[in-house]
C-alpha cells in the first residue's frame, strides 16, 4: 500500500523533464568535443606524413641540413700561399756558376733557387752528369731553370758540346729563316741533351754598328737594324729552340740597339719612347703576339717613360710590357751587377727588391761568391715583404710566373 510522501523529501516532479534534457545536452556536447579532438589529431598525423608541395610556402624550413662542404680546388697559387716567404723568394733568384764546376752552387740549389746560369766558353764533356746531380739536390724536387747565352758568334758558352752558331747578323745575311730554324733546333736539341733548359736568346735589338764593346751593346749580335728582318729571323731562331724543348728568352726589352752605351759597363739610355714605339719595340711586339714565354728587360733608361733603368721601372714592366703590350709570360732582368746599376750605388740585394716590385719575376747577377750573394738577395726580399715594402701579391705573382715557365703543377692529379 502506497503512502503519500512528504513534500520535503520527494523530488519536484515538475522540473524532472528539464533536468533530463540538461543531462542529455551535456552528454551530447561531450561526445561532439571528443569527435572534434579526434578529427584534429588524425588530420595532424596525416599532414605529417604528406610532404609539403614545392613552392607553396616561402618560409618553409627544411627538415634536414646538408652538412657537406664544397671541396677546395687546388691551384699553384693556393699551394704557393703555404710556402715560407724564404722559399718563395728563392724561386726568383738565378745563381751564376762557371760551367766547369757547376756543383759549387749546390747550397743555393738546396735552398730552392729558381735558376742557374752557366758562364764560360768551353764546357766540360761531363757537363750533363754534373747538372743531373745538381738538379737532384733541388728543394722539393722543383728543379731550377738551367740557362746560358747561346746566341752565336762571340756569344757562345758551349759550342764545343752543342755545335757552332754564326753571329745573328751573319745568319740573317746568309741563311733563310727556315735554315735558321733548323740550325737552332739542332743546337737546342744538343743543349737539352746536356741538361740545359733555357737559352738567353734571341737578341731582338736593332743595331747596325760595331760591337759588342763598351759603347755598343750589340753589333753583330743583332740580326738587323731593320725591324722586319730582325723580327723574321729572331722568331725563326726562337721557334727552333722551342721545337727542341728549350725555352727561348727574347732580349733586351724595350730595345738597346741604339742605346747611348753598353749597360754592362755603365749608365745608358735608349731613344725616347715615341721612337721606340715606331722602331725598336716592333720585334718585341711580334714576339709577344707569337706567344713567346720569356723576356729579358734591359738596364737602359727610357726617356719619356722613367728615370730608372728599365729593369727597375714599373712604368716599363707593368705599364708598357704587361698592360699596353699584353705580355703574360716570365719577365727576367739583365744582370743587376752591371755597371748601369752599380753606378747608381745600388747593391744587388736592393736592386733585386726594386726590380721585383717593379714587375720582374726573376733576377740575375754576377758574383765571385754566388752562394753568399744569392742568400743575401733572398733575405732582402723576405725582409721587404715582411715590412710591406714589397707587396705579398707581387711576390706570389712572380713565383707563379716562374712555375708557369717551368710547366710545373703543384697539385697532385
Amino acid at each position: 500500500m502506497l503512502t503519500k510522501q512528504s513534500s520535503n523529501s520527494s523530488p519536484n516532479l515538475k522540473y524532472l523533464p528539464r533536468l533530463r534534457y540538461s543531462l542529455l545536452l551535456k552528454n551530447f556536447l561531450i561526445v561532439l568535443l571528443a569527435l572534434f579532438l579526434t578529427s584534429c589529431t588524425t588530420s595532424a598525423k596525416a599532414n605529417k606524413s604528406i610532404p609539403p608541395k614545392q613552392g607553396v610556402s616561402k618560409t618553409s624550413i627544411p627538415t634536414t641540413i646538408n652538412k657537406t662542404t664544397p671541396s677546395l680546388v687546388c691551384s699553384n697559387a693556393s699551394v704557393i700561399n703555404t710556402w715560407s716567404l724564404r722559399r718563395r723568394a728563392a724561386q726568383l733568384v738565378i745563381v751564376p756558376v762557371e760551367e766547369t764546376n757547376v756543383l759549387t752552387v749546390s747550397p743555393s740549389v738546396k735552398n730552392g733557387v729558381g735558376g742557374v746560369i752557366l758562364f764560360g766558353n768551353y764546357a766540360p764533356p761531363n757537363l750533363s752528369n754534373g747538372l743531373k746531380l745538381l738538379k737532384s739536390q733541388s728543394l722539393g724536387h722543383i728543379t731550377p731553370l738551367v740557362m746560358t747565352d747561346e746566341e752565336g758568334g762571340g756569344v757562345q758558352r758551349m759550342a764545343n758540346l752543342v755545335g757552332n752558331l754564326p753571329w745573328a747578323r751573319t745568319m740573317a745575311r746568309t741563311m733563310s729563316p727556315t735554315a735558321v730554324t733548323s740550325l737552332a733546333t739542332r743546337i737546342g736539341h744538343n743543349m737539352a741533351l746536356n741538361g740545359i733548359t733555357m737559352d738567353l736568346a734571341p737578341d731582338l735589338d736593332l743595331a747596325s754598328g760595331p760591337g759588342p764593346d763598351a759603347t755598343h751593346t750589340d753589333g753583330p749580335r743583332s740580326f738587323s737594324p731593320n725591324p722586319t728582318v730582325a723580327t723574321t729571323y729572331g722568331l725563326a731562331f726562337a721557334k727552333g729552340l722551342s721545337d727542341a724543348g728549350i725555352i727561348p728568352v727574347v732580349k733586351h726589352f724595350p730595345g738597346e740597339g741604339s742605346a747611348t752605351a753598353n749597360t754592362d759597363v755603365g749608365p745608358a739610355s735608349t731613344p725616347p719612347l715615341a721612337v721606340l714605339q715606331a722602331h725598336d719595340l716592333l720585334p718585341f711586339e711580334a714576339a709577344i703576339k707569337q706567344g713567346l714565354p720569356a723576356l729579358m728587360v734591359g738596364n737602359a733608361t727610357v726617356p719619356g717613360l722613367s728615370n730608372n733603368p728599365a729593369s727597375m721601372s714599373s712604368a716599363t714592366i707593368q705599364g708598357l710590357l704587361r698592360n699596353r703590350l699584353g705580355f703574360h709570360g716570365l719577365v727576367m732582368t739583365d744582370s743587376l751587377s752591371a755597371g748601369a746599376i752599380a753606378d747608381r750605388n745600388i747593391s744587388v740585394p736592393a736592386a733585386s727588391v726594386r726590380s721585383i716590385k717593379a714587375g720582374a719575376d726573376m733576377i740575375m747577377f754576377n758574383a765571385l761568391h754566388p752562394n753568399a750573394l744569392s742568400q743575401a738577395v733572398i733575405q732582402q726580399i723576405v725582409q721587404a715583404t715582411q715590412q710591406g715594402t714589397l707587396p705579398l701579391n707581387r711576390l706570389n705573382s712572380a713565383v707563379g710566373h716562374v712555375l708557369q715557365a717551368k710547366k710545373i703543377s703543384l697539385c697532385k692529379p
